[in-house]
């Protein structure tokens, strides 16, 4: 018999969506056999909202279900077909998502974390060791009754035998830096191996941290101890040369960067030597599971695997909160006994590729949109593709979407590694920093001989030096300090990929290429074959791959003032009316910004509007902000996200 699941990170529709803030926000489409848990599709929303970090809830039950029964349509299904609905109440069949015995004191959301890791590959799972932590900045609180005394699950499986334990996060070193320089924790992790400044400082202070969550906010923590890094580099930085290539500011950023890179993976290792220590687990016969937002930390990724002797890595692409829903998925199947031993055994389930998103599906109807623009139409000829990429970068769309916020070779630019020149165009095209690095992409089976580690790494997962003397042919590729964020292809995974990156390599002696998102900056990336012609009329891009198809375009002066693609925002728009009443709903009865964010994080405090109620949770919330440094900062942004003034899509409507 066969079931269909849906396992869904939404903001629960509903009078308190506004107290109930999920970003990221996502769902996953699953069918269970008796044999099988296969996951069928997984809808990232900014992928159709073109809101990045998709933030906006769907406010009532019936703007939900004409969402979800749009999506499902796309699959052949209704909401009739769907069984079972975890991780968003107010939901379609929703039910609560089931906890395992042991996991209690864990917050939910820290759990689909683990289990996104654990379970991506049930034969390992069944049959091997893992040691696996979540770690991120912080759960949300959506399926929480009362405060957790755990934010951070850490966890050793042993046959399928699943131990649970507290780790510590190093992921609110990284929020700390971001509310102190305003920039994104990606651009940070970047700055971290950008510049030659350097800074003494004792790491080990990082110890003396609380990072565990539950008892004290491990972002307050982290604020004042990043803030002693930043007034330390300010005063070495005033006796140093500074870097020529850099601006004072990208030199100070880069050294406490430097520093806060080092405190993390300190923290990391602590985790897994703890987590060892616990279930008495050698390493060298374990294999490592990193989730959460702080899994994207591809040194961290790397310095664990080398330091310890893991026999692989274990973590999704969508590792972060995008990949909510598929760990919720897997948390629920786990805990109703899917993947025990029945009748017919435990039920198989591996994450083989991360094509998971929507297929292109509009090639057709873009042809004939883009018709003024478009020269020529042929089938792709892998010498023609050579001819093409070293010209210049180019877009590349293939097949389902990859799932996660790294492109993975289905919704990417590609470029030939050898020039400089490359790296500099891309960056352009996205509006990024000079700096910023370029990652590649590599055949499977030539990737010991270009990068320090041989292993595979499919999802770019992880930062491995690149070999001292085949760097000066890929100085595109090459970050500052001599590593790339590199994947690994093979045939199996992406086999028209495959066929281009032989043909450069039989051409060049090189098997590697550039390769980096398509998309603009505060862009998600594209999704569908308009949106990627689109943006390569804005940006001059004159030949995109999509499925298949050479499509060569018309250079367009006047193409550069297109606004992006518009994409499936009427699904959201015209919310704003069901919004301000759900906000006006507690500021009416009294409540201050504040106190609605504390509602936020303490679920233990949502209750209904009451004005005795209100004036004792402002007073929290004062207290709150007077011993929090980070409080002010949280409260903010969730005014900017969630309360009234601002329209969704901001003067975008159609």
């Amino acid at each position: 018999m066969t079931e269909y699941v849906l396992s869904c990170y939404l903001t629960p529709p509903g009078p308190l969506a506004v107290l109930q803030p999920r970003h990221d926000q996502n769902i996953s489409l699953w069918r269970r056999t008796a044999t099988d848990v296969e996951l069928v599709r997984l809808w990232e929303l900014e992928r159709f909202s073109g809101q990045k970090h998709h933030y906006w809830p769907l406010y009532t039950p019936q703007r939900a279900e004409a969402v979800l029964t749009e999506l499902l349509a796309g699959e052949g299904l209704t909401l009739a077909d769907i069984g079972t609905t975890w991780g968003t109440p107010g939901l379609p069949a929703a039910r609560d998502v089931p906890i395992p015995p042991g996991a209690e004191e864990y917050a939910v959301h820290s759990l689909a974390h683990l289990f996104s890791g654990l379970l991506m590959d049930s034969d390992v799972f069944a049959n091997g060791t893992i040691v696996a932590m979540a770690v991120d900045a912080a759960p949300d609180f959506v399926l929480e009754h009362d405060t957790k005394p755990y934010w951070y699950a850490g966890a050793v499986s042993q046959r399928g035998r699943v131990t649970y334990a507290p780790v510590e996060s190093p992921a609110p070193l990284y929020s700390a830096a971001e509310q102190l320089f305003g920039k994104e924790p990606g651009t940070l992790m970047a700055l971290a191996s950008a510049s030659t400044n350097t800074i003494a400082f004792d790491v080990d202070r990082v110890t003396g941290l609380d990072l565990r969550g539950g008892r004290v906010h491990p972002v307050s923590e982290a604020v004042p101890f990043v803030a002693s890094i930043v007034e330390a580099a300010r005063d070495q930085l005033a006796h140093q040369e500074p870097d020529p290539d850099f601006t004072e500011e990208e030199n100070l950023q880069s050294a406490v960067m430097k520093v806060v890179q080092e405190a993390c993976e300190l923290i990391a290792a602590r985790n897994v030597r703890r987590l060892c220590d616990l279930a008495g687990v050698d390493p060298t016969t374990a294999h490592l599971s990193m989730s959460g937002g702080y899994a994207l930390n591809c040194p961290t990724n790397t310095a664990l695997l080398d330091r310890f002797g893991f026999r692989g890595l274990l973590t999704p692409p969508c590792a972060n909160d995008s990949g909510q829903s598929y760990g919720l998925g897997l948390l629920g199947f786990y805990a109703t006994g899917a993947f025990d031993a029945g009748a017919s055994g435990p039920a198989r389930h591996r994450l083989g590729t991360a094509y998971h998103g929507v297929p292109v599906t509009d090639l057709d109807e873009a042809l004939a949109e883009f018709a003024p623009w478009i020269e020529d139409v042929s089938d792709f000829s892998p010498d023609r593709f050579v001819v093409d990429v070293t010209k210049a970068p180019l877009a590349w769309v293939d097949g389902e979407a990859e799932i996660g916020p790294r492109a993975l070779c289905h919704r990417s630019l590609l470029g030939d590694p050898r020039s400089m020149k490359t790296k500099q165009l891309l960056n352009e095209h996205k509006q990024r920093q000079w700096w910023r690095p370029v990652a590649p992409v590599v055949l499977a089976e030539h990737a010991g001989e270009w990068f320090a580690a041989a292993r595979p790494s499919p999802f770019m997962l992880e930062a491995v030096a690149v070999r001292p003397e085949v760097r000066d042919r890929v100085p595109a590729i090459l970050h500052l300090d001599g590593t790339a964020r590199h994947q690994t292809v093979t045939a199996a995974d992406n086999p028209l990929l495959e066929r281009a990156l032989r043909a450069f390599h039989d051409a060049t002696g090189v098997p590697v290429l550039c390769n980096t998102s398509l998309n603009d900056r505060g862009e998600p990336i594209a999704d569908t074959a308009a949106e990627a012609l689109t943006f390569c009329l804005r940006k001059g891009i004159g030949v995109a791959y999509v499925l298949g198809r050479r499509i060569a375009l018309r250079p367009d002066p006047d193409a550069a003032a297109r606004p992006p693609r518009i994409r499936r925002e009427r699904l959201f728009a015209d919310q704003e009316a069901d919004r301000d009443a759900a906000w006006n709903k507690w500021a009416r009865a009294g409540y201050t910004d504040g106190a609605m964010y504390l509602m936020t994080q303490m679920p233990q405090l949502r209750t209904e509007p009451e004005p005795d109620a209100a004036e004792d949770l402002n007073g929290l919330a004062d207290y709150v902000g007077s011993t929090d440094p980070a409080f002010e900062f949280w409260v903010d942004e969730f005014r900017r996200d969630q309360g009234p003034g601002t329209r969704f899509p901001p003067g975008r409507h159609t």
